[in-house]
């Protein structure tokens, strides 16, 4: 078989999805690419790149013989407002390079969309897949256009490029950054190893989630549906968990029953504010049978279990 390449390989998404892929296709089918973000120790095919250097990814896909790119590259919503030149230049330059690699070489592309990529405009409750994309963020903005691009290559040339709209996504495995969904991984964290949490957000303030786990499995799912059965080309929304700040609190306390949390909303609040509380994934259900496993009691018993064992505190 042809390999499969996965660019931000040591990312959130990409450190889950790698394992995914090599348990799936085998270690010797799989290359993971980094750039100022590697795992030394990480056992398989490894390249460094940037994403933007044609030339370099132009070699990798010849010399591993590439017929698949998971590109994962990505500067997220708060680090993307630090510098939005960086931003654009990160996420619009190295999505187009890939897209013109995917062109000359026939590649199946999977790039990720956000709902970062809706705006205060767009409807905040079961949100549409057809709507009002009007973005406030850098990363929203270059979401936006990426899924337009996407589009593009897919009506111009025929290019096989697959994306969903990932919600805030839950994992045990990496610490949180300072995205604006990260507040539901500190609170694990902190609430763990010291009993208190001050949440960035409001205690009413509703977000979609998802657990690892079921965007690993949702990646993997849509690149696996026939070419017929992918009818949305820009991104598809995609859906699992939608809890507020305040809820999601009060679930975590059935673990850690003296668990104190406060609420001081910083700069991420006005980003929460402009994204949806729920989304409609009909047309991702229809069109390739997603579905998600994880519901909030799930998911939570998963991550209390598991950081309790990697901080090494007993039940």
């Amino acid at each position: 078989m042809k390999k499969i390449l996965v660019t931000g390989a040591f990312g959130q998404i990409g450190s889950e999805l790698v394992p995914a892929l090599q348990e799936k296709f085998g270690k010797d089918n799989v290359v993971a690419m980094g750039h100022e973000k590697i795992d030394e120790s990480y056992d398989g095919i490894l390249e460094k790149a940037d994403s933007r250097d044609k030339n370099s990814l132009e070699t990798i896909i010849k010399n591993h013989d590439i017929g698949t790119v998971y590109h994962l590259v990505s500067l997220l919503s708060v680090k993307g407002e630090t510098d939005p030149s960086l931003t654009w230049d990160i996420n619009m330059n190295g999505l187009k390079t890939i897209l013109d690699l995917g062109v000359r070489f026939d590649l199946k592309i999977f790039w990720p969309s956000s709902i970062a990529a809706f705006g205060p405009s767009t409807p905040r409750d079961n949100t549409p897949q057809h709507t009002v994309l009007e973005p406030t963020t850098i990363y929203g903005v270059t979401k936006y256009a990426g899924e337009g691009l996407c589009r593009y290559y897919n009506i111009k040339y025929g290019l096989d490029v697959r994306s969903v709209r990932y919600p805030g996504i839950l994992s045990w495995k990496t610490p949180p950054g300072r995205g604006t969904t990260e507040y539901a991984i500190e609170i694990f964290y902190e609430g763990l190893q010291k009993g208190r949490y001050t949440c960035f957000l409001r205690e009413d303030t509703k977000l979609p989630m998802m657990y690892v786990d079921d965007a690993i499995r949702a990646t993997i799912v849509i690149m696996e549906a026939p070419l017929e059965n992918i009818k949305v080309r820009n991104s598809y929304n995609i859906a699992a968990l939608s809890f507020t700040a305040g809820e999601l609190a009060s679930e975590v306390k059935k673990y850690i029953p003296n668990l104190e949390v406060d609420y001081k909303p910083d700069k991420r609040q006005l980003i929460a504010d402009s994204w949806p509380r729920t989304i409609d994934d009909s047309e991702a259900k229809k069109d390739w049978g997603w579905t998600y496993e994880y519901d909030l009691p799930k998911m939570t018993k998963v991550m209390v279990e598991n950081l309790r064992r990697e901080f090494g505190i007993p039940a």
